[in-house]
């Protein structure tokens, strides 16, 4: 869903009382009995108020009735976790308009352009579990317990939390990663990288120098006892750096920046070699398909990238979710969502090799992207541009 914020100036505090009080509810209830909602919110006009709330959030679409429901009662969509994320944001300052274009659309979450109360350009990046990934899954599970609608956003907060806490932890430790700036709910604000992802680039002056920072970068998260699990050409933006940003005629430097890590593990998870290896093996088949280049270094491998965790000092980064509050439980009800996940998106992943077979020099459009096919980029002959969805903020979007 299109995230819409044009409804949020005409919300009452009452309303946003209304709106709070059932996602309280939602913590115990699929669909919140409209009593309940009127005991949490208590407003000062009782349950007439309550109902002309729930008459205005229902017609935003930020709360509604289920079918055939047993009583009456209105369960939170995503719309209404939107605005209640919208609504922390601003009051923090973190977010004051919205841009008018999404930058990124995947599965699992939106990536839209937003600006501060002070006009900079941030990235919001909304989780979205659920939402197509997993509507053809019929296997068991257990954290879903009947309610499914609650689940998926209490998923989706998940992802954003694990996300965010690595992401702090791995910007302190000085990985080329976006600034984390605020979390709430299923929502993340991170500072904004002008920077496009390494599958719309279609040639490198130094193919071997960029495969090999790219190694040198998963081993060093490896030896700070992480594994990204996600390690390919979709979350590695590539940016452009200047050694003298006013002389046209500077060296460039191409500096990888890491991006998405809810699914990102331990060295000592049980499946840590599995998805180590399968990092390895996504960057050396993507560089052997697009840039023709193939390493005659063999590996890594993942018995020596073990020897190196927590060496020379280096700090074991894998342990920071739980340290955040971040529970066992927690990362195993997240886990299994990303199974699911990840086994739906394989079909699409071989669907997207085929056609990269086909034509290698042809650019394929990008799943995570709405901008529509683009043109590859080539770094190493002039500045890259910033991408078409970077727009100017629109001031009609205001929050």
């Amino acid at each position: 869903m299109k995230l819409d914020t044009r409804a949020m100036r005409h919300l009452t505090s009452e309303d946003w009382r209304v709106l709070t009080a059932v996602e309280m509810g939602s913590k115990n209830h699929e669909l919140v009995p409209t009593p309940l909602i009127e005991k949490i919110a208590r407003l000062r006009g009782g349950a007439s108020g309550v109902h002309k709330s729930i008459a205005t959030l229902a017609k935003a679409g930020l709360i509604a009735r289920m079918k055939e429901a047993r009583y009456d009662g209105y369960r939170l969509t995503y719309g209404g976790l939107d605005y209640l994320a919208m609504h922390t944001h601003a009051a923090r300052g973190h977010v004051y308009s919205v841009g008018g274009s999404r930058v990124g659309v995947g599965k699992e979450s939106d990536i839209m352009v937003v600006a501060d109360s002070s006009g900079r350009k941030r990235i919001l990046k909304m989780h979205r579990l659920g939402r197509v990934s997993f509507r053809t899954v019929k296997a068991n599970r257990d954290y879903l317990k009947n309610r499914q609608s609650a689940s998926w956003m209490y998923l989706s907060r998940l992802a954003a939390v694990r996300e965010f806490s690595f992401m702090q932890a791995l910007h302190a430790e000085g990985f080329p990663v976006p600034e984390p700036i605020a979390q709430s709910r299923h929502t993340i604000v991170m500072s904004l990288v002008d920077a496009p992802p390494l599958r719309q680039i279609a040639s490198v002056p130094d193919p071997a120098a960029l495969y090999a920072d790219l190694i040198a970068l998963l081993l060093r998260l490896a030896k700070h006892g992480l594994i990204h699990g996600d390690f390919n050409e979709f979350n590695i933006l590539l940016r452009e750096d200047k050694e003298d940003p006013t002389d046209d005629e500077s060296k460039i430097t191409l500096t990888p920046i890491l991006i998405d890590f809810p699914q990102m593990i331990s060295m000592d998870h049980p499946n840590a070699e599995m998805y180590f290896d399968r990092d390895v093996a996504c960057i050396k088949r993507f560089f052997e398909r697009r840039f023709h280049f193939v390493s005659e270094t063999p590996g890594p491998f993942f018995k020596d990238a073990k020897k190196t965790v927590g060496k020379d000092g280096a700090t074991r980064l894998d342990a920071v979710s739980e340290a955040s509050g971040f529970t066992k439980k927690m990362a195993k009800d997240l886990e299994a969502a990303i199974r699911e996940q990840e086994a739906n998106k394989a079909d699409d992943q071989d669907e997207s090799d085929e056609d990269d077979n086909e034509d290698d020099d042809e650019d394929e459009s990008d799943d995570d992207s709405e901008a529509g096919n683009q043109e590859p980029l080539v770094i190493g002959d002039r500045v890259l541009e910033t991408q078409e969805g970077l727009q100017a903020l629109s001031p009609s979007d205001e929050t």
